[in-house]
C-alpha cells in the first residue's frame, strides 16, 4: 500500500537544506501540504527554505517558507497560526531543526550548553506544544523527533547535544501516552547523514555514501497514517532497525543482604541482559521491582 498524505499538513523545521530539505521534499511529492521552517537569524532573509518551496511548487504541490525561532515559543505559536489561518489544520511535525556547539564538557561554555539544550530539546517542545492543541481538536496528529546516537550511546565532546538528544526519547515516553486517546503518534528517529552539521566530521568518502535521502524513507513512515507509536527507528546508509531501551532481570537482595558489597559481588548478574526486559511505561517497572 503507498503512502500518501493528500489533505494532509506538515511542518517540517530546519527545512532549508540536509535532512530537513529531503522530508519536505517527499513529504509533498506524496501530497501533503508542507511548512518549510529554516531560521537563518534576526535580520536573514529565509532564502534556502523559499527555495525548497520553489522547489515543491514547481513539482507542483503547495508550500509555505516561515523564518520561526524554534527557541522561541511565541515565534513557534505564531508559525502554528498561519498554518492554520491557511490551511485550516495540521497533521504532521516533523522537528528536525539543530545545531552544533563541540567541545568537551570541562572546556565547555555554558552558553553553548544552553545554545544546544534550547534548539534541539527545548525546541522541539515548543512546536510540539504549539501543534497539540490542533491536533487534539482534530483528533489526529504525528509528531517526529529527531534523537541521535549521540543521545543513544555517547560522543565524545557533545555531551550538550547528546543530553538534548536523548531528552527527546524521554519526551516521546510521555507525549505518547498522553497523545494517544486522540491518536496523536509520537515516535523517534535517529539518521546517520551527511548534512551541513557533519561537514568537518566525516571524511568525503563517506559523506558521499550518507545521503540525506537514505533517511528519509524512515521520516516519512514514522509520520504515515499506519505509523506505529513509541519507536526509536535508526536510518543511515540503507539501514534502518528499531532501538530498545531494555532492563535486565536483575537479583533480589533481602534485610541485611542488601549490601553494596552483595551488589559489588553479584554486579555480573544483575547486569545479565539474558531475557530482558522491554517496557512500555514507568509503573511497568515498579510493578516489576514490587513484584519482585
Amino acid at each position: 500500500m503507498t503512502i500518501q498524505f493528500e489533505n494532509r499538513v506538515a511542518i517540517v523545521t530546519g527545512a532549508g537544506g540536509g535532512l530537513g530539505r529531503c522530508h519536505a521534499l517527499e513529504l509533498a511529492r506524496r501530497g501533503a501540504k508542507v511548512v518549510v521552517n529554516d531560521f537563518a537569524g534576526e535580520g536573514k532573509l529565509i532564502l534556502a527554505a523559499e527555495a525548497v518551496v520553489a522547489e515543491i511548487e514547481a513539482a507542483g504541490g503547495e508550500a509555505m517558507a516561515y523564518p520561526a525561532n524554534v527557541a522561541d515559543f511565541a515565534a513557534c505559536d505564531a508559525m502554528v497560526a498561519a498554518t492554520l489561518e491557511k490551511w485550516g489544520r495540521v497533521d504532521i511535525l516533523i522537528n528536525n531543526a539543530g545545531i552544533l556547539r563541540d567541545k568537551s564538557f570541562g572546556k565547555m561554555d555554558m552558553a553553548d550548553w544552553r545554545a544546544v539544550i534550547d534548539v534541539h530539546l527545548n525546541g522541539s517542545a515548543n512546536c510540539t506544544r504549539a501543534v497539540w492543541p490542533a491536533m487534539k481538536d482534530q483528533n489526529y496528529g504525528r509528531i517526529l523527533m529527531t534523537t541521535s546516537s549521540s543521545g543513544l550511546y555517547g560522543n565524545f565532546g557533545q555531551s550538550n547535544y547528546g543530553a538534548a538528544k536523548m531528552g527527546l526519547v524521554g519526551l516521546m515516553n510521555t507525549l505518547c501516552l498522553e497523545g494517544a486517546r486522540s491518536d496523536i503518534r509520537v515516535n523517534c528517529l535517529s539518521p546517520t547523514a551527511a548534512t551541513a552539521m557533519t561537514d568537518g566530521v566525516l571524511d568525503d568518502a563517506l559523506m558521499a555514501r550518507l545521503a540525506p535521502e537514505q533517511v528519509t524513507p524512515a521520516a516519512v513512515y514514522l509520520v504515515s497514517e499506519n505509523a506505529p507509536n513509541r519507536c526509536v527507528m535508526y536510518a543511515g546508509a540503507g539501514a534502518y532497525g528499531k532501538v530498545e531501551i531494555i532492563e535486565t532481570k536483575g537479583i533480589r537482595l533481602d534485610g541485611a543482604a542488601q549490601t553494596p558489597e552483595a551488589i559489588s559481588k553479584q554486579f555480573d548478574t544483575l547486569a545479565d541482559p539474558t531475557d530482558a526486559d522491554c517496557l512500555q511505561v514507568g509503573h511497568e517497572h515498579v510493578a516489576k521491582v514490587v513484584g519482585n
